[in-house]
């Protein structure tokens, strides 16, 4: 068999295969536009770690987005707390983008390791409300003081659009200033995002159906805590 083209010829003989992997290819079925918007959060999230050592990542699922930022750092550490999604992740071919991976609960505990940064995309609204406050300090007691923390999630505006099945699993969607508000427990300076589809602006808060939060400087925690 042979291509039209002959600089197209190699991509028929090579053994390498990609794969989406469980959650992801759920997506590519039902919503093949939110694959470009899943994906634009991931490169946000890039570009905001550019040229970091170590980085761990809360909540990755499949780990279908967390090659786009393992191109802009050295090295990722992609966590989740249930294994089924640790294991797809693991089956799945590499490349040249190596991660780690380890099945991890956040709110159980934070994970040692001088991280110079930690992100989660899609996963604080799925935390209920008794349970952020101890997400949120062992995502901070997981990285260096100087670290940086990045939260993707959807707005609580947002909520009036979302799906039956997101309706579901989200506990916890906030409004920009609330995220705000939350972060500043743990981080020193925070600056809030908006982002409708794959557009990262920093429009009108109640208009932005996405909305990031990144913390910088973790807080000296008191002595009674």
């Amino acid at each position: 068999m042979r291509t039209k083209e002959k600089q197209y010829q190699t991509l028929l003989s090579s053994k390498k295969r990609e794969y989406f992997g469980i959650m992801s290819q759920q997506v590519w079925r039902d919503d093949p536009r939110r694959v470009v918007f899943l994906l634009s959060r991931y490169k946000f999230v890039a570009k905001m770690l550019s040229g970091l050592k170590r980085v761990l990542e809360v909540g990755c699922a499949d780990a279908f987005g967390s090659r786009i930022v393992r191109q802009e750092v050295a090295n990722i550490l992609a966590t989740d707390f249930d294994p089924i999604f640790i294991r797809d992740a693991k089956k799945r071919p590499q490349g040249k983008w190596p991660i780690q991976f380890k099945t991890h609960n956040m709110i159980k505990s934070p994970i040692r390791g001088s991280f110079q940064a930690v992100y989660s995309c899609d996963v604080l609204e799925h935390i209920h409300p008794k349970d952020e406050k101890r997400f949120l300090e062992n995502m901070a007691r997981s990285i260096r003081k100087d670290g940086i923390c990045i939260i993707g999630t959807p707005s609580l505006e947002s909520q009036a659009y979302a799906s039956p099945p997101s309706l579901e699993g989200h506990v916890n969607c906030k409004t920009a200033n609330e995220l705000k508000e939350f972060m500043k427990i743990c981080f020193e300076n925070v600056f809030i995002f908006s982002m409708n589809d794959e557009i990262v602006h920093t429009g009108f808060y109640p208009m932005a159906h996405y909305l990031f939060a990144l913390g910088c400087g973790v807080r000296a925690r008191k002595k009674d805590e």
